[in-house]
């Protein structure tokens, strides 16, 4: 088995500070870029879930006792553990997700520098003081809810675990963190390297597939959900959570657009256009901007600059540092997208580029399409309304900024937009009528510490990366005091 040395040397389930054989069995996990067996993984069961929602209870009690700064000292060390391991942890996540290992060091690090901003803020979660007249306090105060289940997606898998148990633990909640089931092995390599550094039961790793995560999701004892991932898994997240009025956040998918005018730098803008893609990944981004607006005086200038830039993303083995383009990370999402390209054909969308599986033999087994690019794309052709989470980029000609902007807002999502252009007065218009919860002008991709991002419609609820996501793992308490 290739770099076996990365490989975790356990498999099971990890809670209340220790490794546990699941009573739910074993998963095969798999290299996406070769087919190649990693070897298998623990699949909790609802039984499972009961015993590690039981050691997080008594870790949430010690937890909550601990003094703010000392949460955060801790925090840190475990960042600082993670960004020592930083190499062997990108290239297990390049072998089980199929991401290029270079960017797989720097989702190490974000996701270090998210842990580490939480534990930053440990002292603004606070509450205030309200006037209410003389020999009268009223004041708030700011409590964990408890035992806080974090769910996330594969395309990220350690930046989402690391980042998202931040702002519980900083709260004061212990935390069980769902790692994707198809990449589950960076997660429990972390539990290895950061053992003993949070007292027992405060952070568990529960890797799981369908039957162990809803029992997550409905234990009653979980107070608090949060999924990175679908927006039907979205949805019956909230239908389990709506049975016992859980507080959720969901951060879900997009049909995201980047919108070009014609005094846009055209340089610049087609750069963009290319990295707002995500091609590096594949496409699997629920943030990229797979539908390109091309105003029709600059639409064949900017098209010619996109095609030039695209043929920089050549998919490759995701643990070679050259590779600039991974693997899809399954043998049902890659025929998932070859079978949009054959819809888009049906549809008379024009193929510009890409269009198929990679003829390199040395990538036959592993799940690869080429960066793909659709032009003369119609705002009610499926690759221009639903999501596809892989390399296609759909291109539309506009002319009328009015119906421009009412096919922008066609789609039952609302996640991120960018807008290219010269203009003050285009930028703020365009960005005011975009019903996204993130719009980049001039600017397309990045997330900002301290910049809360999140979706409008089916793209999700509330918000997270800022202070609002802290505030949101604690429950607000009014006290009021007369003599």
């Amino acid at each position: 088995m290739a770099n076996q040395n990365v490989l975790p040397a356990h498999r099971d389930l990890y809670y209340g500070g220790e490794w546990h054989r699941p009573q739910g069995g074993y998963a095969e996990t798999f290299n996406p870029a070769t087919g190649e067996s990693l070897g298998q993984c623990a699949d909790a069961n609802a039984a499972d879930v009961d015993a590690c929602v039981a050691a997080a209870q008594k870790g949430f009690a010690t937890w909550r006792a601990v003094k703010p700064l000392q949460r955060a000292a801790m925090m840190r060390d475990f960042a600082a553990v993670m960004r020592q391991h930083a190499d062997e942890l990108a290239l297990l996540d390049a072998l089980n997700c199929g991401n290029p290992v270079k960017e797989m060091r720097s989702d190490v690090m974000a996701g270090a520098a998210a842990l580490e901003f939480a534990a930053g803020l440990v002292t603004e979660l606070k509450g205030e003081t309200i006037p209410m007249g003389e020999d009268v306090l009223n004041l708030t105060l700011r409590e964990p809810y408890g035992v806080c289940a974090r769910i996330v997606a594969y395309n990220h898998p350690l930046m989402f675990v690391l980042g998202k148990m931040g702002p519980a633990l900083a709260g004061g909640n212990s935390v069980v963190m769902k790692p994707a089931w198809q990449a589950p092995l960076s997660a429990l390599r972390m539990m290895e390297l950061g053992h003993g550094i949070f007292p027992a039961g405060v952070l568990n790793v529960l890797p799981a597939g369908r039957a162990g995560s809803e029992a997550l999701v409905a234990h009653p004892d979980v107070p608090r959900i949060s999924l990175i991932g679908s927006v039907p898994t979205g949805r019956a997240v909230a239908v389990a959570a709506a049975a016992r009025l859980k507080h959720v956040t969901l951060e879900l998918g997009g049909k995201n657009a980047c919108v070009i005018y014609p005094d846009a730098d055209l340089d610049k803008a087609a750069e963009a256009a290319v990295k707002g893609m995500n091609f590096t990944w594949c496409g699997q981004s629920c943030g990229s901007t797979s539908r390109l607006f091309l105003h029709d005086s600059v639409y064949d200038a900017v098209l010619a600059r996109v095609l030039d830039r695209i043929r920089e993303y050549v998919p490759g083995l995701p643990e070679d540092p050259a590779t600039t383009m991974g693997a899809l990370i399954s043998r049902a999402q890659h025929q998932k997208v070859l079978d949009y390209i054959q819809v888009a054909h049906a549809d008379g969308a024009r193929l510009l580029h890409g269009g198929a599986a990679p003829k390199d033999p040395k990538l036959a087994n592993g799940f690869f399409v080429e960066p793909t690019v659709f032009g003369e794309v119609r705002q009610d052709m499926r690759i221009a309304s639903e999501e596809v989470f892989g390399p296609i980029l759909s291109v539309l000609r506009w002319s009328d900024e009015e119906q421009m902007l009412r096919d922008v807002n066609a789609v039952e999502y609302g996640l991120t937009a960018s807008v290219w252009t010269r203009s003050l007065a285009n930028a703020h218009r365009a960005a005011r009528q975009i019903q996204a919860g993130f719009v980049w002008v001039n600017h397309v991709g990045a997330h900002f510490l301290g910049a809360s991002f999140g979706g409008y419609k089916q793209s999700g609820l509330g918000r997270e990366e800022g202070l609002e996501e802290l505030y949101s793992f604690t429950q607000h308490k009014n006290i009021h005091i007369v003599p």
